[in-house]
């Protein structure tokens, strides 16, 4: 079989498995929700209502059902893209949930790994290009450190430093409550105000972005430090490298134009598969820092029982790291030609 024709039923065999992963991803988080501790009528109503609004306030959640009933109006709303009402935000609709939260996700997401990428790919390089000495000694602490720290409590240190102690960054929150948000049709603070030629809103939202997400990214760079040294540190052993060597091609040259692009395949990989795990909620982050994105709702979705928001976001999330996945896969079979199916 040529590689093309390979290429070809490898994808299309992707495909047809992504549903089937989305469905167990679905059940599973139907029937986790449903086996934990809690009640979401307790927790609306609270445990000193009546039994009798309990039970008819259940009976209008479509609680009361036999389990096997709920399953399948569930997944019969799901076919029809509806991820159903909140119980805790007064009635609104899921996907507006979704739409409200989302941008602020992705924004300190994007942020977050650019940083991660930036700063991972450059402690990489220079370890692996100086194998042996205090800077490999350096990268390897700096990977293992970072990989290691629970991202919470270095947010937690991080607020109380710089926010608390030296006053440079503030505590939490998106944007000051006593300013007009940025407006624009992303829902980005960033690009919306650069759209609209506002300066001081885009200076502002970047002030209380930069924070966490250079907690998020300095965290993350640990991973992309430790693939990049490793494989680098291998390219640069290949017999092209020595002949490049014997040549009189500038070190720096052969590791940047020639050994590094070779050495970025795996890291291709879990770039995309790390963003598409941000997007599916950055949780501790936006908790621990009050960012109000799709994580953090998620969090409080949890914390009050709110069956239909939780499965809604965890069905977009389980969508966006399926999509991703594939995606990877299928630069990765392009851009290396070494990869068959």
């Amino acid at each position: 079989m040529s590689r093309a024709k390979a290429l070809k039923y490898y994808i299309i065999i992707r495909l047809l498995l992504a549903p089937l992963m989305l469905w167990t991803i679905t059940t599973l988080v139907f029937l986790l929700l449903r086996a934990t501790p809690g009640d979401p009528v307790d927790a609306v109503l609270g445990n000193r209502a009546p039994d009798i609004v309990k039970e008819d306030y259940r009976k209008q959640l479509g609680l009361a059902d036999p389990l096997w009933l709920q399953y399948i109006r569930y997944l019969g709303s799901l076919l029809r893209l509806d991820l159903g009402t909140s119980i805790t935000s007064q009635g609104q609709k899921v996907w507006e949930i979704i739409q409200q939260h989302f941008p602020a996700t992705v924004e300190l997401s994007v942020c977050g790994m650019a940083i991660a990428f930036l700063v991972g790919i450059g402690v990489g390089t220079l370890a692996a290009s100086r194998s042996g000495t205090v800077w490999d000694v350096g990268g390897r602490l700096f990977g293992i450190i970072t990989y290691s720290i629970p991202l919470f409590w270095m947010g937690m240190v991080v607020q109380l430093i710089f926010s608390v102690q030296l006053g440079w960054f503030p505590i939490g929150t998106r944007y000051p409550i006593t300013l007009p948000t940025p407006e624009g049709f992303t829902g980005l603070y960033t690009i919306d105000s650069l759209f609209s030629g506002n300066l001081v809103q885009f200076f502002t939202a970047i002030y209380y972005l930069a924070l966490p997400s250079l907690t998020l990214g300095l965290l993350l760079s640990g991973i992309f430090e430790r693939i990049v040294r490793v494989n680098l540190k291998q390219t640069l052993k290949a017999d092209y490298v020595e002949a490049a060597r014997a040549r009189g091609i500038h070190e720096r040259r052969i590791v940047f134009a020639h050994a590094l692009k070779n050495a970025m395949i795996p890291v291709i990989t879990v770039l995309g598969l790390t963003l598409a795990a941000l997007l599916g909620g950055a949780v501790l982050t936006e908790v621990t820092f009050s960012w109000p994105g799709l994580g953090n709702r998620l969090y409080e979705a949890i914390s009050g029982r709110d069956y239909p928001t939780v499965q809604g976001i965890m069905v977009f999330f389980a969508t966006i790291v399926v999509i991703a996945s594939i995606a990877i896969d299928i630069v990765n079979a392009l851009i290396d030609p070494r990869i068959r199916y």
